[in-house]
Formats: structure tokens, sequence, C-alpha cells
């Protein structure tokens, strides 16, 4: 697996660069780098030239919310496409890795918090800090409190949220303002552990009905219980409480029962999950791994086995890795679908 995903690097970050360098192809990238020198040199490379060309690059693109809660982006000149009929928004010039979305925003902080973490370049972790300042400004400012999914606020969902305490909890363990990133981390979990989001199943709908501020009943998506996971690992790693691994776990765990068949993870967009959809297990194989690295159980190591010989076994043709973890392959497996699955062989990997 390790010679497989070395291979897929170079193909990863092209295939994710043709569509705006996605965050989670160079977290991917990161993450590898952290357990195989074999490609350090590489790695180095991608960050690099991502640094440089992701934050001027020129779009046209829109994200809209599904009647099943899925969020998908559409993009003038790449996949996915704008459906028919729908009006083009004009061209939006970047500035940095900053755009109409909050949930992007905090993808992009982590990649960089990622990339730093193997590098030690000050310049991705000043970027990851930029990054959350512009979040914060937001906070706060919804009706029912936390951080707006997007900039024209029409949604406040659980994955804004969760990546806003991911960024904060991660900076305060690596920038020297800790007490400061320390605080904005400790009070976007009060809020969120009293937001409702937290269902009785200990699972996370996808977010608040803004004429409530209560629990919407949205989908249970994976990609929402993985992010919790490492922002609470890192929220206690900043405090030395163990009381936020115990609450990860309690989410990790329900998670598991919840979105799972014969142990193999799933989500409920299946077999049909469009370029944002596709995405979302390898969130959670990748928070479930930093859980796993910071207080180890065996369940979840079996589980990260378990899921990556299933791809490798099922979900796999050639140098392509699809959809489906427990088969069957897809066609055509595309950048979301490759690096989500890397996620969860390089989750095995690292165990």
């Amino acid at each position: 697996m390790v010679e497989f995903c070395e291979l897929s690097v170079e193909l990863l970050y092209w295939a994710t660069f043709s569509v705006l360098t996605r965050h989670e192809g160079l977290t991917v990238v990161a993450d590898l780098a952290a357990i195989d020198r074999g490609i350090g040199e590489q790695s180095l490379s991608i960050f690099h030239k991502t640094f440089v060309k992701a934050q001027k690059y020129n779009l046209q693109m829109q994200k809209t919310v599904l009647p099943n809660w899925e969020p998908e982006t559409y993009y003038a000149h790449s996949w996915p496409s704008f459906p028919p009929g729908w009006r083009l928004p004009p061209f939006i010039t970047t500035s940095g890795f900053l755009n109409d979305y909050y949930d992007d925003e905090g993808w992009w902080a982590l990649a960089w918090i990622a990339a730093y973490d193997v590098t030690l370049n000050p310049e991705y972790l000043s970027e990851a800090e930029s990054i959350f300042e512009d979040m914060k400004d937001a906070y706060g400012t919804t009706p029912c409190g936390g951080l707006w999914w997007d900039k024209p606020h029409t949604y406040v969902n659980a994955i804004a949220n969760e990546l806003f305490l991911d960024v904060a909890a991660h900076l305060a363990n690596r920038a020297f303002k800790k007490s400061y990133y320390l605080d904005w981390a400790q009070r976007e979990w009060a809020w969120f552990q009293g937001s409702g989001m937290i269902n009785s199943e200990s699972t996370i709908n996808d977010g608040l009905d803004l004429d409530t501020c209560e629990n919407n009943g949205g989908t249970v998506w994976s990609y929402n219980q993985g992010v919790i996971l490492g922002g609470l690992t890192e929220l206690s790693r900043a405090t030395g409480d163990d009381s936020y691994i115990t609450k990860a776990k309690e989410i990790a765990d329900a998670a598991i029962a919840a979105l799972t068949e014969d142990g193999i993870l799933h989500d409920p967009c299946e077999p049909d999950c469009g370029g944002d959809g596709s995405q979302f297990k390898g969130v959670f194989a990748r928070n479930l791994q930093i859980l796993q690295k910071a207080s180890p159980e065996q369940r979840y190591a079996s589980f990260l086995d378990a899921n990556a010989d299933s791809i490798w076994d099922h979900d796999r043709e050639g140098s392509e890795l699809s959809l489906i973890w427990s088969g069957p392959f897809i066609t055509p497996a595309n950048a979301s679908t490759q690096s989500s699955a890397m996620d969860a062989l390089i989750g095995a990997l690292a165990t």
C-alpha cells in the first residue's frame, strides 16, 4: 500500500489541481509525508506549487445544499459542472485562500497546518492563522450563535463550526498565541455542545433550522462525525483534559454503529455522492486515526484496517480508487474518491 500511495501522489496532485487545487488532496499528501519519508522532496514541491498558485486562482463556482442536506459545489469549467438552466455566477478573484464559504476556508487552514507539521515552514502556519481571523470575524453574527456556513448567511451548519473548532485547537498547539486560540476553541465547543446538533444517539446532524435555532434533523454525514474527533483530540492536547477524548470516543463509536455495514463505512448518498460527498468518508478515517494516535483503542485500529483492506480488495482498479469502499468499483473515479480512499489507506498504515 505504501508504494501505491507514493505512486498516487503526483497523479492526485494534478487531478486535484484541475479542480481548484483542492485542500483535501493537499492534506492527504501531507499526511502521507508524515509517515513516509520517501515522498519528502515530492511533497515539498507540491506544497510550494499549491501555496503559490492556488491563492491566485480565479474561478466561477457556487455551492448549494441539496434536499438531502448534501453540499455540492458546481464549477463553470470543471467537474461537477453547473446543472442545465443555472445562471453562471461572475468570476470572483480569490483573496489568498478565502472565499464565500467558511467551510472551504477551514479546510484550507487545516491543510496548511498539516503542511506546516511536515515542513515547519512558518509561512504555512501564518496562512492558517490569517484564514482563522476571517472565520473568527463572522463568529456570533448568526441568530443562533456560532458561525455561518457562508458569507451570504443562508445556513448555520455543523461542518463550518466543527472546522472553526478544529482550526482553533490546532493553532492552540502550534502558534505563539496559545491562550487566544484555546479560548476560541473552548468557546466554540461550549456553543456546539449546547446547539443541539449532537443528537440523542450521539451522532451529529447536518445543521440548525434558522427559524427555531434547533437541530434540523439533517443527514448524519460521516465527515460531520469526523472533524469533531480531530478538534476534540487537539483540545485535549492543549488542555490536558481527557474528558474531550472521552466525548470524541462516544461520537466515534456512535458514528461507526450508525454508518457501517459489515464493518465498512458508508454515506447515505452512495452510490451518487457528487464531488463533495465523495470526500466525506476519508475525513472520518483521517480524524479517527488522529484520535487513535492520541488514545489507542484496538477497535479503531481494526476498523481502519478493515476499511483499508476492503478498498484494496474491492474498490481499486489499477491506480484508481472509487466511491464505495465495500465495492464494487464505480467508473469514473475522480480526485475526491481517490483522496478520500487514500485517507483510509494512510490511516491504516499510520496506526
